[in-house]
C-alpha cells in the first residue's frame, strides 16, 4: 500500500507538470540529499558538521542569499537548513549571469547508442570541462590553500554535484537515429514521456527530477530525508557502494549503467521528440524506477557525508 500510495501520488503531481528544465533532481531533491549527510554525519561526526557550518558562512553569498532564510527558522534547524540551502545553491544561481555559475559543471553526457541502432549512428565524447572534472577540482580548492570564501564556494558545488552525480540522466546522452551527434537526447530532456494517457507531455529529465519531491520548503525536506534515513531498507549496509569506490568518476560510471539499464530499460523505453505528444509510459515503470531514485538519493547522502568527513 505504501508504495502504491506514493506511485499514486507521483502521478498526480506529474500531470500538471510543464517545464523541461535541465536541474538533477528538483531543488527539492537536492535538499533531501543534503539532509540526509547532514542526519549522518550529526550521528556520527557532529564536530564535523560545526567546521562545515564555519565554513559555508564564509561564502560570498552567504549574507546576501542564506542568512535572512536561517533566522526564519528555530536555531536547531539553521545548520541543517544552510546545509540543503549550499546543496540547492548551484540551481539558484543558474541563469542569473552570476560568476560562480557553471552549466556544464552539473553533468557529465556519457553516450549511450541502444542496441539495435544502425552503424550510421555515433555518439559524442563527453565535454572535457563537465561534472566529474568540476568535481574533482573543487576537491582541490577544498584541500589546498585557496581563500575561505573559494573554498566555500567549491564546497556547496561539491553538495550539489554529490547529488547531481547520482541522477542518471546527468551521466548519460542517448544517441540513436531520431537523436542524433552532436547532442543526442541531451541527458533525456529532448527525450518526452507521458504518465498516463490523460497526463500532459514532459521530458524524462523531468520525470526523474521529481521523483523526491517538488517543494522547497525546509520542513518539508527534512521530513522526508528523516524518513528516508529512518528506514531500515536505507541504511548504510544496504549500500554495497560505499566499500568500494569513492571516486567521483566511478560513481558517473556506475549512474551511466543505471541510466542504461533502469531509466532506457535497455534501449526498449520508447519516447518522442515532440514536446507536445509524449509516449505514455508502461505501466510498471513509475513502480520499478521510483525506489531506485530514491536510493540514489540517500546514496548520495552517505558518499557526500563521508566526503565531508575526509575533507574535514
Amino acid at each position: 500500500m505504501r508504495r502504491k500510495g506514493w506511485v499514486l501520488l507521483m502521478t498526480i503531481s506529474l500531470l500538471g507538470c510543464l517545464a523541461q528544465l535541465a536541474h538533477a533532481w528538483s531543488k527539492a531533491g537536492h535538499m533531501v540529499v543534503a539532509g540526509i549527510a547532514y542526519r549522518d554525519l550529526k550521528r556520527s561526526d557532529p564536530d564535523k558538521v560545526d567546521r562545515v557550518v564555519a565554513l559555508l558562512k564564509r561564502h560570498p553569498q552567504f549574507n546576501s542569499l542564506w542568512k535572512s532564510q536561517l533566522e526564519a527558522v528555530a536555531q536547531d534547524d539553521r545548520d541543517q537548513l544552510l546545509f540543503m540551502l549550499a546543496a540547492r545553491w548551484p540551481d539558484d544561481i543558474r541563469g542569473r549571469n552570476s560568476p560562480f555559475d557553471h552549466p556544464k559543471h552539473h553533468f557529465i553526457d556519457q553516450p549511450f547508442i541502444p542496441p539495435g541502432e544502425p552503424a550510421s549512428v555515433t555518439g559524442t565524447s563527453p565535454d572535457t570541462d563537465n561534472l566529474v572534472t568540476a568535481f574533482k577540482a573543487n576537491q582541490s580548492t577544498l584541500a589546498g590553500s585557496a581563500s575561505d570564501a573559494d573554498k566555500a564556494v567549491a564546497l556547496a558545488w561539491l553538495f550539489h554535484q554529490a547529488g547531481d552525480v547520482h541522477q542518471p540522466l546527468h551521466a548519460v546522452s542517448l544517441f540513436s537515429v531520431d537523436y542524433p551527434s552532436p547532442e543526442g537526447d541531451r541527458g533525456g530532456t529532448r527525450y518526452f514521456i507521458r504518465v498516463t494517457d490523460q497526463s500532459r507531455t514532459v521530458s524524462l529529465h523531468k520525470l526523474w527530477d521529481d521523483f523526491l519531491g517538488t517543494s522547497s520548503r525546509f520542513q518539508t525536506n527534512r521530513n522526508r530525508a528523516t524518513e528516508l534515513g529512518l528506514r531500515t531498507d536505507m541504511a548504510r549496509g544496504t549500500f554495497p557502494q560505499l566499500t568500494s569506490s569513492n571516486d567521483v568518476g566511478d560513481w558517473a560510471k556506475e549512474s551511466f549503467e543505471a541510466a542504461k539499464s533502469i531509466v532506457y530499460r535497455h534501449g526498449d523505453l520508447e519516447g518522442t521528440k515532440d514536446r507536445n505528444d509524449g509516449e505514455v509510459l508502461p505501466d510498471d515503470y513509475l513502480a520499478e524506477v521510483q525506489p531506485f531514485a530514491s536510493r540514489q538519493a540517500v546514496l548520495g547522502g552517505y558518499r557526500l557525508a563521508d566526503l565531508l568527513k575526509g575533507a574535514f
